[in-house]
């Protein structure tokens, strides 16, 4: 296929999508949706009120958990250049955040209600 038709179908295709999502959607705003959202909180409401720490916990936990994705997808490409040590950080992290993993869960810090 020609470059030139495939780059005017894109543009045409893209076009059309954009215009397609403008009329689409059916917007009826009232106060709930147009008030914004702060994890349950009254978002007019005082600042200083107390709040509980396990909602911490678990947001540290899941980017812990989430940096341990980011650290592991570049291992194909890493095993290119040196299998051995590759697999050897790879264990490595992977051994880390188990044991922290089970540190936490030891210490209580992944039960929600006592």
């Amino acid at each position: 296929m020609n470059m030139t038709i495939m780059m005017t179908i894109s543009i045409m295709l893209t076009i059309i999508l954009i215009i397609v999502g403008f009329w689409l959607p059916i917007s009826n705003p009232d106060a709930e949706k147009l008030s914004p959202y702060e994890c349950g909180f009254d978002p007019l409401g005082s600042a200083r009120l107390p709040f509980s720490i396990r909602f911490f916990l678990i947001a540290i936990l899941f980017l812990l958990f989430d940096l341990e994705i980011a650290l592991l997808l570049p291992t194909p490409w890493g095993t290119q250049l040196s299998p051995t040590m590759t697999l050897f950080w790879s264990s490595l992290i992977l051994v880390l955040l188990t044991l922290g993993l089970i540190y936490e869960w030891l210490k209580g810090g992944l039960e929600w209600a006592e």
